[in-house]
């Protein structure tokens, strides 16, 4: 059983008792000894997180004790957690206070599960990177999932997502590429879809016991749509996966999901505010980009989505393995009860089944 200690930073702008109550929450769900302290200035934070096994950090607006975010101040491991959304941030933020659960996670899943190692891939960019994952006892010849998380293209989502995914694979005898890439928010759309393309084939090079003839792209919300996009443009796969996946990017703009994420990373294809010639490059992007308008991606695929998940999800699961079926593409096509995060949740049935299809078309 893991011990993690959260500490609360001095002036946090939210209420102590339900910091408190979330906490206290995931070290349930995990299985976690924990316990949440409130420091009193910088120089008590400091002493608090050293005398830890382990922390998640929420910072606060206090300069003295914003500058010790990155500094290493002793256990094994320390996650920083801002609620609010801060510009070129390279730790969790912008998740509001949903934001501590994801830190505790992702303290659990780095002291149980830590990756073999980091990858760099690109031009060395701070978000241009991959964690290894291998399996125990692995004797070479390994298959391959390689995760792309989700989160709408937004920089405040970022590879802890999908966590949790890396430990359940791995423990199927599976080596797991967790990728990581430039949002197009902060970078633009283009540097979004080269990244995915390099970071995915960077796989080639990460570790020689790697067999690359067995991989499995798996896609998460906007990372299914990034994962379908580069099968289309030829990364190679055995298995492309998505989960819960934006499919239509046409029809995610003009149902304006999630307060417009889709204009606000490709731009908007139908805008009279631009000039034709415009709207012509943004109707190229958008046919580039949206899987339904791509198919046949030829690869196999395996479409997976909950039942309890926004309607125009599960609207776009079924349109797009019809779509992809009637195009010649081999489509599995599963749906089953579970929320849109259920699909990346090991202990859920959905999951689980996700998990054993992914296993038999790999080993």
């Amino acid at each position: 059983m893991s011990e993690i200690l959260v500490v609360v930073g001095p002036g946090v702008p939210a209420d102590a008792a339900l910091l408190e109550e979330i906490a206290t929450r995931e070290f349930a769900v995990w299985d976690v000894r924990g316990a949440v302290a409130h420091a009193r200035d910088a120089a008590d934070l400091r002493a608090l997180v050293r005398g830890s096994g382990a922390a998640v950090v929420v910072p606060g607006p206090s300069p003295e004790a914003r500058a010790l975010i990155g500094q290493p101040l002793g256990p094994e491991v320390v996650a920083w957690v801002d609620l609010e959304r801060v510009e070129g941030a390279g730790h969790l933020h912008g998740r509001g206070l949903w934001g501590l659960a994801w830190g505790v996670r992702h303290a659990v899943h780095r002291l149980r599960h830590p990756p073999t190692r980091r990858i760099s891939y690109g031009d060395g960019s701070a978000e241009q990177w991959a964690d290894l994952y291998l399996p125990s006892g692995r004797a070479g010849g390994t298959p391959v999932v390689a995760l792309v998380h989700g989160g709408y293209w937004r920089s405040i989502w970022a590879a802890d997502l999908m966590e949790a995914l890396c430990a359940d694979l791995t423990a199927r005898g599976l080596a797991v590429w967790n990728l990581e890439y430039r949002r197009p928010d902060r970078h633009g759309w283009a540097a979004t879809v080269a990244d995915v393309a390099a970071g995915l084939a960077a796989i080639e090079g990460a570790d020689p016991g790697l067999d690359l003839d067995r991989v499995a792209l798996a896609g998460h919300s906007a990372g299914a749509q990034l994962v379908l996009r580069a099968v289309a443009d030829g990364a190679r796969a055995r298995l492309a996966v998505s989960l819960a996946g934006v499919l239509d990017l046409v029809q995610a703009d003009r149902r304006w999901l999630s307060a417009g994420a889709t204009a606000t990373a490709l731009g908007h294809p139908s805008d009279p505010a631009h000039p034709s010639a415009g709207a012509a490059a943004l109707d190229e992007t958008y046919g580039a980009a949206s899987p339904v308008h791509r198919v046949p991606v030829g690869a196999p695929q395996l479409i997976v989505q909950g039942t309890e998940d926004e309607l125009d999800f599960v609207d776009f699961g079924r349109r797009y393995a019809r779509a992809a079926r009637e195009a010649g593409d081999d489509v599995t096509y599963l749906e089953m009860p579970g929320d849109h995060f259920d699909v990346i949740l090991p202990t859920t049935p959905i999951w689980q089944a996700t998990a054993q299809a992914i296993t038999e078309a790999l080993v």
